[in-house]
């Protein structure tokens, strides 16, 4: 079986610097990340204008801001929560090298979240509003509404998980990460929204298995990095085992996208809205997105099946790039106006 990637050729006497041809793919994997890096933050940051132009709807004050801080807060609990699954995946995998795991992001990724959820908590502090000063914060005002409260719930969530992911069991972390997923779920659906619950319910489903679909990927190709020289076989196990939960994942994120679309876009009106609200607008992108997700892990799973572990990495570092982007939209599409027309 192919490792994932060449060794490189011993240096031959006299003859060109062999490490050119090596530097070469680090470059341009290094150029590839900047990319992705600029494109996460570009989405987030252009999606609302970009969404909105032409729909006659107005955006709430500050909602570029607050796209990208909860870009940074969904990119937090995905590294965080797919790590502690991926780990447990390894786990699983007979003859995998126990010690010899990628160095985790979990020591950092909640601090970034936690900051992300402290910025979101200082809008609702000031009504909604970007605050442009610490005397516009009513930070006691917080524990007197709903959004304030759920927003406190986040910021303290991160700060548990953060202090978790320093222990020696950091899996206890998803105790405070699911208090984020469930605190997400009920800010997006407030008590007057006909069925509330029941539009939590689907959204903890539905982050939760996103969450674990995006982070839990970019952890096994983190970890099949470690292990192309050393347990190549390993790794072809573990790939092929992440593939078969990641089916499952798949099949729950779409069922209950589907169905929260519905919820809010009545059958009769969806086509319309999908061309004509920013909402329908930003959910018909993630929607190609996922998709396009979709093509790249066929194409990873198809090449697996083949035993070619190489050839499978190449698609499946696409999908997770590609998740990147549909992480950064979902964010947009939690900033935007809602078409709601419940029926």
């Amino acid at each position: 079986m192919s490792s994932i990637r060449p060794t490189a050729e011993a240096p031959a006497p006299g003859g060109d610097d062999p490490a050119l041809p090596a530097r070469r793919p680090a470059t341009a994997r290094a150029v590839l990340a900047l990319v992705l890096v600029a494109a996460a933050a570009v989405i987030p940051l252009l999606g609302p204008s970009a969404a909105l132009g032409g729909t006659g709807e107005a955006a709430a004050p500050g909602v570029t801001g607050v796209a990208l801080l909860r870009t940074v807060l969904f990119a937090a609990l995905c590294v965080q929560a797919g790590e502690l699954f991926a780990a447990r995946l390894a786990r699983r995998v007979p003859g995998a090298p126990s010690a010899d795991g990628p160095r985790g992001w979990s020591a950092y990724a909640p601090w970034a979240g936690f900051l992300a959820a402290l910025g979101l908590a200082s809008i609702v502090a000031n009504g909604n509003l970007v605050p442009h000063a610490l005397s516009d914060l009513d930070i006691a005002g917080l524990y007197g509404t709903r959004d304030g409260s759920l927003a406190l719930v986040e910021v303290n969530a991160f700060a548990v998980a953060a202090l978790c992911a320093r222990s020696r069991r950091p899996a206890t972390a998803l105790a405070p990460l699911a208090a984020v997923v469930v605190a997400e779920a009920l800010r997006a659906h407030p008590p007057a929204e006909h069925t509330a619950y029941l539009g939590s319910a689907l959204t903890v489903v539905h982050l939760t298995c996103a969450a674990l679909w995006a982070g839990g990927l970019l952890h096994v190709l983190r970890t099949l990095r470690r292990w192309r020289t050393t347990a190549p076989g390993a790794g072809a196990a573990l790939l092929g085992l992440y593939a078969r939960v990641a089916a499952v994942l798949l099949a729950a994120i779409t069922a209950t996208g589907v169905c929260s679309t519905l919820r809010r876009m009545p059958v009769s009106t969806v086509l319309d809205q999908l061309v004509t609200t920013a909402y329908g607008r930003t959910l018909l992108a993630k929607v190609i997105l996922v998709a396009v997700v979709s093509v790249f892990a066929l194409a990873a799973r198809g090449r697996l099946r083949h035993r070619d572990l190489g050839a499978a990495y190449v698609p499946a570092r696409a999908e997770v790039a590609a998740l990147g982007a549909v992480v950064a939209v979902s964010a947009v599409l939690t900033a935007l106006p809602l078409p709601i027309r419940w029926s």
